[in-house]
């Protein structure tokens, strides 16, 4: 009889993929290092006194380089950082928090208000599981403007050209050239 060995993919990649995630992972340690890491730059990347260093500092949390075009206000505040892509031009203002563990897609041009929240990690609803981690990426798409206060949750796409008004909370794709608003967020008008 022959055995064939399975390799197991990495709980990054589990994580990134949706898969469930449970503390009890063998392989939890690694999310935990990750975590640590960009715990500890945060708090750099928070008591910045100027644009580049926040920027430069947010570029070795995420892992890839932000375009000088690109402008980030202190404090911002992210649980893991390394499943973060922010595009050119992109403009994102006081106080927001990306929870970025599914993974977070900025593009090019998107303005993000104050205090928005970018959310794509859940929890199941079953008490017995309720401490494992659940994850759908959100994608923000070219020139689109999150309002102030505003929550993307898991699995959102805010399409391109598109507004969610301050303070909405987005539980559902937002398509193009169009302006939701609400709690949940609810079609407004085109642009």
């Amino acid at each position: 009889m022959m055995t064939v060995e399975v390799e197991q993919v990495n709980i990054l990649d589990r994580l990134r993929s949706g898969d469930l995630i449970r503390l009890n992972d063998p392989e939890y340690y690694r999310i935990s290092e990750v975590v640590d890491r960009t715990i500890k730059l945060s708090r750099l990347l928070n008591t910045a006194t100027d644009i580049n260093s926040i920027r430069a500092l947010l570029s070795e949390i995420i892992g890839a380089r932000i375009d000088e075009s690109t402008t980030i206000f202190a404090p911002f505040h992210t649980n893991f950082g390394k499943f973060t892509s922010i595009g050119k031009n992109v403009f994102i203002n006081h106080a927001c928090s990306f929870l970025d563990m599914g993974g977070i897609t900025i593009e090019d041009d998107v303005l993000i208000g104050p205090r928005v929240n970018l959310v794509t990690e859940n929890h199941p609803l079953d008490p017995v599981d309720r401490r494992a981690l659940l994850t759908k990426p959100i994608v923000i798409k070219r020139n689109a403007w999150i309002g102030a206060g505003a929550t993307i949750l898991p699995g959102v796409t805010i399409g391109e050209n598109a507004v969610v008004a301050a303070g909405a909370v987005v539980s559902k794709d937002v398509a193009p050239n169009s302006v939701v608003g609400g709690v949940p967020a609810k079609f407004i008008k085109n642009i």
